[in-house]
């Protein structure tokens, strides 16, 4: 079976979808892996390094005609029409914002599986792609907003007075909040979490953050992972306390995200006006629409004294990691849902079922359809 690997053409990727030390381990089960040409290069990985992993170099059309198309980011609408008829497309697709190339993957009969789609369970694990990618985004988040801030993170005792240690406001304690966190402690700052779940509180305190427990957050629903139910009550309640700790922060980075929905805002100009002259906010969700009222796309802008980083891609500004993890994602679902000689077809098994978007000529997956349908 041919597996090919196009070259990433979204504005400012870096990442590619193999690693060479993956296309190896490809190769020996019997893949036979095809490279366009070039598509390692923004992330140190040269053809030389795919060819002797056992890869052959191609062009854009012979990647086209493989059986196996893998990317980090959806294909384009050209890139599905030079497809062969029946192809199988693996990615991170977020199907349900993509209805334009949905319609030509089932025109020309080609299976999607989406790699953001796929279900976190204990043995997808070494699959999930948003989970190490976020891993990543939390740590660059941190990084980059200690580089803008104008103070140090820990505290300093020396002969001149002492430094007192910056203090770190993070919205949300998922997989990039908590690596956030981890990584803001070790520079040695303060470091304050607000979540809505009340369980992510022992997680964050294992890390040392300190957990801002809001009145009345035991009575949250959450289901999967995520608030399900929030009262107008709890929200105000909410409100009230981040108003109150955001004017104290250096940093505040907000990683808050809803599937399928615009995300929350959560930082309201008016905060931006009260937090102090320096400080900086590094806004996870700008991709989705954005957690702070004035962070603008792929921008870094300066308001009201703060500065306000809006990169959309985190993952992509380290991408000799992020490939390297996502190739290890990607390649652990092609091996669970085929072998060298083709696809299992295991329909009701329960990682097909979650990642595949469109088979047949179908949409098949249920919650892009319920999407798509309102």
């Amino acid at each position: 079976m041919k597996v090919g690997v196009l070259k990433e053409s979204k504005e400012k990727e870096k990442r590619v979808a193999l690693s060479p030390d993956v296309v190896k381990q490809l190769v020996k089960k019997g893949f036979e892996i095809l490279i366009e040409n070039g598509s390692g290069e923004s992330s140190s990985f040269s053809d030389e390094d795919f060819k002797a992993a056992g890869a052959t170099i191609a062009t854009k059309a012979e990647i086209c005609n493989s059986d196996v198309i893998l990317k980090v980011n959806a294909p384009t609408l050209e890139e599905a029409n030079q497809m062969k008829n029946g192809a199988v497309s693996i990615s991170l697709l977020y199907a349900y914002t993509q209805p334009e190339l949905l319609e030509v993957f089932k025109s020309k009969q080609i299976t999607a599986f989406a790699m953001d789609a796929v279900p976190r369970i204990s043995r997808a694990q070494k699959m999930d792609a948003l989970s190490s990618q976020a891993n990543l985004a939390g740590y660059k988040s941190v990084i980059m907003a200690a580089d803008t801030l104008g103070k140090i993170f820990p505290l300093m005792m020396t002969a001149a007075g002492t430094i007192t240690p910056a203090k770190v406001l993070i919205f949300g304690a998922g997989v990039a909040g908590l690596q956030a966190i981890a990584t803001a402690k070790r520079l040695g700052a303060i470091v304050e979490v607000s979540d809505v779940r009340p369980e992510t509180k022992e997680q964050v305190e294992s890390l040392g953050g300190r957990f801002l427990i809001v009145e009345g957050a035991d009575e949250v629903k959450t289901e999967g992972g995520y608030a399900k139910e929030v009262s107008a009550e709890f929200l105000a309640k909410q409100k009230q306390l981040i108003e109150d700790k955001i004017k104290d922060a250096d940093i505040v980075i907000t990683t808050a995200l809803v599937i399928g929905k615009k995300s929350p805002l959560l930082v309201t100009e008016e905060m931006v006006k009260s937090m102090k002259s320096g400080s900086v906010i590094v806004d996870m969700a700008v991709e989705s629409g954005g957690n702070c009222e004035l962070s603008e796309f792929n921008q870094t802008i300066v308001k009201h004294d703060v500065t306000i980083i809006g990169e959309s891609n985190l993952p992509a500004l380290l991408p000799i990691n992020a490939s390297q993890l996502y190739a290890t994602n990607i390649s652990t679902l092609l091996i669970h849902l085929a072998n060298n000689e083709g696809f299992k077809w295991e329909m009701d098994e329960e990682i097909t079922k979650g990642s595949l978007i469109t088979h047949q000529g179908e949409l098949v997956h249920e919650f892009t359809k319920s999407i798509l349908s309102n």
